[in-house]
Order: C-alpha cells, then sequence, then structure tokens
C-alpha cells in the first residue's frame, strides 16, 4: 500500500495533478480561517487577521530558504562536489 502511493507521489505524470490538490488545499485553509471567530482568542491585534497564520507561516519559509541559500553559497559553508577528492 505504502509503495503504492510512494510510487505514485513520484511520478512526473502526476506532478501537474498533485499541484493542483494542494493549491486546493491551501485554498481550502485559508478560507477556512475566514471562518473561525476570533473573539477573546486574539491575544495580539494581528491574531485577529483572517489569513495571518499562513502569510505568517509563508513569509518565515521563504525568508528561511532564502538566508539558507546566502549562509550556504556567499557564507561558505557549502563545498563543491570534488571537495574530498
Amino acid at each position: 500500500m505504502i509503495k503504492k502511493i510512494v510510487f505514485y507521489l513520484g511520478n512526473p505524470d502526476n506532478a501537474g495533478r498533485l499541484r493542483r490538490l494542494l493549491y486546493i488545499t491551501l485554498a481550502i485553509i485559508v478560507l477556512a480561517d475566514f471562518l473561525v471567530p476570533r473573539g477573546d482568542h486574539a491575544v495580539f491585534f494581528w491574531d485577529k487577521i483572517p489569513g495571518w497564520g499562513a502569510l505568517y507561516g509563508f513569509i518565515s519559509c521563504v525568508l528561511i530558504i532564502l538566508l539558507s541559500k546566502f549562509l550556504g553559497h556567499q557564507g561558505g559553508l557549502m563545498k563543491k562536489e570534488d571537495y574530498y577528492d
């Protein structure tokens, strides 16, 4: 069963279908955030903004990726493929 799932996810022919499924899932999560009543549970003012968690998470992930690439390429953490040869 797991073998079928792994082969399905790894098949390049299914990439478009999986990407569409991912986008639909993300849209549903963001839209669901508009339906959740905030009420007295919001501690900070930005907690009351619908979609804030998704936006914050997306921006955080992009910054982590960019910082990692910068440290790897410009910071000297990444070595060439033939470093140990």
